[in-house]
């Protein structure tokens, strides 16, 4: 008889799948897609397509960001009943900006083992030839679609002293790099990394500044998906934000916001837009 403390059912397993070169598949990853009762893909037509390179025919279960609560004691149950099932996203690792924890995190509260197949990942691949600091960072992925949110979310970010990833779209890098430019400072190194492992692999390095320009000026660095890659504030970063925001505090209570953040960044030499602190409104504050 089974020990107590053994996983009951089968296993769910978490597995990393190709960002572009399909020859990224790893041998473990190919065996686990061939062999499991199921595979749930956050978009089927895209993982029917991977799984018809390889020849492999198995049931595919849709799971993403809008049913993923409502199926998750379903699969729970089928794990329960002895089934392994695959999870996978549509490219790279499951769960880095996709769906499918709340899936990870119900299965393991029902006890179930669940075992990661490792593999391609987009923000790690670029952190990888970056050549910015990599022994500390923060993932951030994707920013928000608005442009005052992400704005406020850049200024929060901008004495972060870890190198900062993030992803991005096409149709919104260009505002993207701007709004880093804006926030970080024109001149803060980074490197923008677009369509990993794929034909048109291109990887820019440069300031914040230098890249938003190349990026404006040149159509094809617009087209597919990006890694944004920024080297994290300096170590006095965070002397010089909190500096800035108490002088703008005081200088706010006497003379115009835009005016108040202009002269506590040039005192502080923090940036302007780190300054706006919880609970400013930002559109009193932009500049000019």
């Amino acid at each position: 008889m089974a020990a107590a403390s053994n996983p009951p059912g089968g296993t769910l397993h978490v597995v990393a799948t190709p960002i572009g070169n399909l020859g990224d598949l790893s041998p473990r990853a190919l065996d686990t897609l061939k062999t499991a009762s199921a595979i749930c893909a956050e978009d089927t037509r895209h993982t029917r397509q991977l799984l018809a390179h390889y020849g492999i025919e198995r049931p595919l279960l849709a799971l993403h960001e809008h049913n993923e609560d409502a199926i998750a004691d379903r699969l729970v149950a089928r794990l329960l009943a002895g089934e392994s099932l695959a999870l996978v996203s549509d490219a790279g690792t499951p769960l880095v900006s996709d769906p499918g924890y709340r899936v990870v995190r119900a299965a393991r509260a029902a006890g179930i083992r669940v075992s990661p197949v490792p593999g391609p990942c987009a923000f790690i691949a670029a952190l990888s030839a970056a050549g910015l600091p990599s022994d500390r960072f923060v993932f951030e992925g994707f920013l928000p679609a608005k442009a005052g949110t992400r704005r406020e979310r850049l200024a929060r970010l901008a004495g972060e002293p870890r190198t900062l990833a993030f992803h991005e779209s096409a149709h919104r890098i260009e505002d993207t790099l701007a709004d880093m430019a804006a926030a970080f400072g024109a001149d803060r190194p980074a490197v923008l990394a677009r369509e990993l492992t794929k034909l048109f692999e291109t990887l820019l390095d440069g300031t914040l500044g230098e890249l938003q320009a190349r990026v404006a000026a040149d159509p094809n660095q617009r087209r597919g998906e990006f890694v944004v890659l920024v080297q994290g504030a300096g170590e006095d970063a965070d002397a010089r934000i909190a500096e800035g925001r108490r002088l703008y505090a005081k200088l706010s209570g006497h003379l115009p916001p835009s005016t108040a953040a202009k002269l506590a960044s040039e005192l502080s030499g923090a940036p302007r837009k780190a300054l706006y602190g919880r609970g400013t409104d930002e559109d009193a504050v932009a500049a000019p």
